[in-house]
């Protein structure tokens, strides 16, 4: 094997030399998954092609999984500066199930934490090991594509509610620059600048540098955080055949972390003192501490071999630095005083992966056949110390928090830590289109995951495992816009780290039947798609209020979602989602900790988002508006008789073109500053508070 054995530990250079340039040098595969073309429009305003489903780019009306793509536009319109504010116009996904968290992007993708489902131009963004979690700057995003269901076929280990892939800004063959302020509640303050096109005069050689500087307060008092963000590419046409895109990034966050962590007590259940202030800081914030810095550095690699082959790499080599100091409640110690927690990181870690493919393609008079044979290597190494004793942490008057009552860690009582993993996968798939009406899709991949999991003093708990995973689907593309399918796939997931009593984790497995069907009338600039899913984990997670999750039997999620986007008239552009999601878990072998209720998850979300573009004497104004409503929610498992309230959140916008250069906009997120509570899971969160942000665009 190219790579060597996934068990055999190589340095990150030396992995880069053997998987990566010397795949490229034996011909052997290269893929960008998300190429400037990724995401293109097909004879509408909305007809999207997408790279993230297959792999291969193809239509999202063709394939026989559910899918959503969020363009640049939508971003924009929508004011977009964290990650997990995404799709909360989509099915499928519960944003920030967390609240407003400055320290990370929390999402749930079908009844599923999507902790390990985000992906950067088709390479995966490792979010493990205790909070050494990599941070995506929408700013720098052309688009994001979302994949529901089980993805290991193509993807490796991943969460089974789904995949999501974010795809980098890249060179422009013409010419453009923008510098964008923004100044909004909370002291926002942020400062853009996106600038593109060719180095030399024939083209062949483009640049894109992409900046910005952030600043702002918390949700929660005397919280804040500051980021600076700086992305350079450059593209280079090598011949008619072969071009190379460089892609690097830098990102810094510094800042007093928020912490939501709230209890069920004071927040979704009444006491004699009123409930917490959704403001008020429960921990430390003199003492509580965020700095996180990570880098990348990598590159797309296409080449034509002849008329029916492509093969195409992408590479990336990561890094990633973080301080983390987290005060929180634990339990109510009495009716006002509650115990707090600790948790301390101190840490890096490194990151290699690399995608090849090979792309055949075969036409005859009937058919039409893709096929995909890829190779990838993943290789995560992370070291830290962790010191969670909550001794030195006092309690806290959550009516009436005063700080200063605690001692600082003492960094020689923590643990050190070594936690990675080592994979190495090999997959196929074939696409076969019949008669221009029949879609019929399998894939097949093995992987092998070596995964390193030790404490200091405390012994090792290294393991290996490998997993074979399937997928198949077939479509009729029939009259009058109308194409139901049905497809079947299959995930794993290795879990590092161990639960509260020691014991390290088992992988989970999952696997999903999904029914649906996509319509795209011909009286309509847009589309429809319905499905209906029945989605299982085995050995799943659960949080249990402890240091680490619990693991325990299985977690079913079954349901049904509805998504439009389509222009009703030529200046109003319709965008719609509805979703139902019954989660199930098991958290022990007893009858009564069976079939119990997950919580966070609402079985019931829906929105719509309605944009409006005048004429006439009110030319480059366009007016836009929202509302989200999510359901009724429980808490985690064992305290599931706790019930979070529903609640309905209305979101505005105004932008006016002022000339063809300046553009002015105005974002407000919950309107009507609704006071609500997110979701418990054994803790409680608090949602986000009314948001405004002025924005001013000039492009040139």
């Amino acid at each position: 094997m190219i790579c060597s054995s996934p068990f055999l530990k190589l340095s990150p250079l030396a992995v880069a030399v053997r998987c990566g340039l010397g795949l490229s040098l034996a011909g052997l595969a290269p893929a960008a998954v998300a190429q400037s073309e990724d995401v293109a429009d097909v004879d509408t305003q909305t007809m999207v092609v997408s790279a993230t489903a297959l792999k291969v780019e193809t239509p999202v009306l063709e394939t026989p999984r559910s899918t959503s793509v969020v363009t640049r536009g939508e971003l924009d319109d929508h004011a977009v500066n964290k990650y997990d504010e995404t799709f909360r116009y989509r099915s499928g996904v519960l944003s920030q199930p967390y609240g407003q968290d400055n320290k990370a992007d929390w999402f749930f993708i079908r009844g599923f934490d999507a902790n390990g489902s985000t992906y950067q131009d088709g390479l995966r963004q490792f979010r493990e090991g205790g909070y050494f979690w990599w941070s995506t700057e929408p700013f720098g995003l052309e688009s994001v594509e979302l994949l529901k269901g089980p993805a290991s076929i193509l993807y490796g280990e991943a969460p089974p509610g789904g995949v999501i892939n974010a795809v980098s800004k890249r060179p422009t063959d013409e010419q453009q620059s923008l510098i964008e302020l923004q100044y909004g509640t909370n002291d926002h303050e942020q400062v853009g600048v996106d600038t593109s096109g060719p180095l030399t005069e024939s083209g062949d050689v483009r640049y894109r540098v992409v900046g910005l500087f952030r600043s702002e307060d918390g949700e929660i008092n005397d919280t804040d955080n500051e980021r600076v963000y700086w992305a350079p590419s450059l593209a280079w046409d090598i011949n008619d055949d072969t071009t190379i895109t460089f892609l690097a990034s830098y990102l810094k966050d510094h800042g007093t972390p928020t912490n939501g962590f709230r209890l069920p007590y004071g927040t979704v259940d009444d006491t004699p003192f009123g409930h917490v202030d959704p403001e008020d800081n429960l921990g430390e914030p003199d003492y509580e501490r965020q700095e996180h810095e990570q880098w990348a550095l990598g590159y797309e690699l296409t080449h034509r071999l002849n008329d029916n082959w492509d093969l195409l790499q992408n590479l990336r080599y990561s890094q990633l630095d973080l301080l983390e100091r987290d005060v929180y409640v634990s339990y109510m110690q009495d009716e006002r005083n509650a115990a707090r927690g600790l948790t301390y990181r101190d840490g890096d870690y490194e990151a290699f992966t690399v995608d090849n493919r090979a792309i055949g393609r075969w036409y005859t008079d009937r058919t039409e056949n893709t096929l995909l044979l890829g190779l990838d290597y993943q290789y995560l190494d992370i070291n830290y110390d962790k010191y969670d004793f909550a001794g030195s942490i006092g309690p806290v008057d959550i009516f009436d928090p005063q700080h200063g009552n605690y001692v600082p860690a003492d960094r020689n009582a923590g643990t050190e830590h070594e936690e990675g993993k080592e994979q190495v996968g090999v997959y196929a798939q074939n696409q076969l289109r019949l008669d221009d009406r029949w879609i019929f899709l399998a894939g097949v991949r093995h992987d092998s995951v070596d995964i390193t999991n030790r404490q200091k003093g405390a012994g090792s708990q290294d393991s290996d495992a490998s997993n074979t995973s399937f997928s198949a689907g077939v479509m009729y593309l029939g009259d009058y816009g109308i194409s139901p399918y049905l497809s079947y796939s299959e995930s794993f997931i290795t879990n590092i780290g161990s639960d509260p009593d020691g014991n390290a984790y088992a992988p989970s497995e999952g696997e999903q039947w999904e029914l649906g069907v996509k319509y795209a009338p011909d009286w309509l600039d847009g589309y429809m798609t319905a499905a209906v899913f029945d989605l299982k984990e085995s050995d799943t997670l659960y949080t249990s209020g402890e240091s680490s999750n619990r693991q325990g039997g299985e977690r079913h999620s079954r349901g049904f979602e509805l998504e439009g986007i389509g222009y009703l008239t030529d200046n109003l552009k319709l965008t719609a989602a509805y979703t139902y999601t019954d989660v199930r878990v098991d958290i022990g072998s007893e009858s009564d900790l069976k079939d119990l209720r997950a919580g966070l998850v609402p079985r019931n979300q829906a929105s719509v988002w309605m944009d409006y573009s005048f004429n006439g004497a009110l030319h480059g104004l366009n007016v836009g508006g929202g509302v989200r409503y999510v359901g009724e929610s429980v808490d985690s498992p064992q305290y599931s008789d706790t019930k979070v309230d529903n609640y309905t959140l209305v979101d505005a916008k105004v932008r006016y073109d002022i000339t063809p250069n300046w553009t002015a906009q105005v974002n407000v997120n919950n309107l009507t500053d609704e006071d609500y509570v997110a979701g418990c899971d054994y803790w409680c969160y608090y949602g986000e508070s009314r948001s405004v942000i002025g924005s001013l665009t000039y492009r040139f």
